[in-house]
């Protein structure tokens, strides 16, 4: 099952990326996105294949953002797709069976149509503002998480992304999310991915 804790690595250079994959690996990470954005091709390539080497050595899985081509030349575990990335169904048949497809939600609506698209996991967000990303969607808050997952009821997990800190986790897990993306909490504090495993762990115990 995929780990209920990713971090998406944040940088201004592909380098920082590099170093903040490899920090949160050292710090227990077991899943670790790459969204290295502005840059080209070759760029993201040859950053993805570094990455791919650091999560070896941890045996953290690599989901590279939006680029599912590179994920596949990489041998990364999976690919994750913005709204407006390459249909999930047009990079299901690219890359092999084995290899995750996660896509970005932002409603109910979205959610279906990427349960429709059978897609591995739904980044679904933001929880709260973010300077992260820019185009933000609306913001959804702990009301909005609680209403769609009480009609949703899949069993492909929804990972709550956008600004969360520790202290949101377990309400943001009551409302029935099946983990967390977290990225500048964690880059800021390296420390708090055993946190964050703590309170996932105890918040999945306790349902």
């Amino acid at each position: 099952m995929i780990s209920k804790l990713h971090y998406i690595s944040q940088g201004d250079s592909p380098e920082q990326h590099l170093d903040h994959i490899q920090q949160a690996c050292i710090f227990g990470a077991k899943l670790v996105q790459l969204r290295l954005k502005n840059s080209d091709d070759a760029t993201i390539f040859k950053t993805a294949e570094k990455a791919r080497e650091i999560t070896k050595v941890y045996q953290s899985q690599l989901i590279i953002n939006d680029h599912y081509k590179i994920a596949k030349a990489v041998q990364a575990d999976g690919v994750h797709l913005g709204k407006t990335d390459a249909c999930p169904s047009e990079a299901k048949k690219f890359l092999h069976a084995w290899q995750l497809i996660g896509g970005t939600s932002n409603s109910l609506e979205d959610c279906n149509k990427l349960i429709e698209k059978k897609v591995d996991y739904i980044g679904l967000g933001p929880f709260r503002f973010t300077p992260t990303k820019h185009n933000l969607s609306p913001i959804l808050g702990l009301q909005k998480y609680s209403s769609i997952l009480n009609i949703l009821h899949t069993e492909i997990p929804i990972i709550a992304i956008g600004g969360i800190t520790i202290q949101d986790v377990p309400e943001l897990i009551a409302t029935g999310v099946y983990g967390i993306a977290a990225s500048g909490t964690i880059t800021k504090d390296f420390n708090t991915i055993n946190r964050f495993h703590h309170l996932l762990q105890t918040a999945t115990t306790q349902e």
